[in-house]
């Protein structure tokens, strides 16, 4: 699937549609998504769990106008499957990893429900702006079927926007896996800054806007074959205008260099860096994004 030079993966598109006051984006992520499943061996259901969260980072993540700021998704949870899902976005590249517990799983349908891998959880989507130090959290419960449906919540709750969010995830007969979103915003009339005026869901060009986001396909949005531009003209070919907008690569961006952890264990004392090292004398830095462990060697007192 991922070798076809026609497949479109792996990044973002942004658009408008000015005359009914609404905003979108669409992403598909390919290899991108392999690279991070393929050091967890995740079973199906964590495996899907976490394409939707990373589908969702990339939709949300794609719309920071600060090109050093992080989007982060982070789940709570209490008496499900899930202990911990972390997502985040950066520059356009992605990270994320699921903590669970397999027992539960085990005895879990094989398609569990959002309530059963989560039990009373809660969505905290965290914005940290680089430019201005400022950090945003809005936390939403995980009460709906999908983790798009609580980022759906998040945006009403914490921003006042209609949000429609859509996401597809497919596996081909090779193993390789492919994602796509669709995310839909309602800008309306009288926008100024983070006061927006008029916004309800009835509002006629948000029904017409969501009606037709609504109806794009799982299947198409995770199509490697469809170009994401494709995509946006079928679902609103008939409007008088639509402006599309630049889009962003995507990439596996875990931080977790060597030179970065042998920097931030610098900091800490030689005596603490021993009563961390094993008996070789090692510091042995285990990454739960990425899976590598990283040995360190504990430097020797100056003098």
């Amino acid at each position: 699937m991922h070798s076809t030079t026609n497949n479109d993966i792996d990044r973002t598109l942004g658009f408008t549609i000015p005359d009914r006051h609404a905003r979108g984006r669409i992403a598909r992520l390919g290899p991108v998504l392999d690279t991070i499943l393929a050091a967890h061996a995740y079973p199906p259901a964590i495996e899907a769990l976490l394409a939707e969260a990373l589908t969702l980072g990339a939709l949300i993540g794609a719309a920071l106008k600060d090109p050093g700021g992080q989007l982060t998704l982070q789940t709570q949870s209490d008496g499900g499957v899930v202990r911990l899902l972390v997502v985040d976005y950066k520059g356009g590249e992605l990270r994320g990893y699921v903590q669970y517990d397999a027992d539960a799983l085990a005895a879990a349908p094989r398609d569990p429900t959002l309530f059963a891998l989560f039990g009373t959880g809660y969505l905290a989507i965290t914005f940290d702006l680089q430019a201005t130090s400022e950090r945003y959290q809005g936390i939403v419960p995980l009460d709906g079927d999908t983790l798009a449906q609580a980022a759906e919540s998040y945006f009403l709750q914490s921003e006042q926007i209609p949000t429609l969010i859509r996401v597809g995830f497919a596996k081909d007969e090779d193993g390789h896996c492919v994602a796509g979103g669709l995310l839909l915003q309602h800008l309306p009339e009288g926008e100024d800054g983070r006061e927006r005026l008029h916004v309800k869901l009835d509002h006629p060009e948000w029904e017409h806007v969501a009606a037709l986001g609504s109806t794009m396909g799982s299947d198409e949005l995770a199509d490697p074959k469809l170009p994401l531009e494709t995509l946006i003209w079928r679902l609103f070919n008939e409007e008088s205008e639509v402006r599309v907008l630049g889009g962003t690569p995507l990439s596996r961006g875990c931080r977790c260099t060597p030179d970065h952890i042998a920097s931030v264990l610098s900091k800490f004392p030689v005596e603490e860096q021993r009563e961390m090292a094993d008996a070789d004398g090692f510091i042995r830095v285990d990454c739960a994004f990425c899976a590598q462990v990283f040995p360190v060697a504990v430097r020797e007192a100056a003098g």
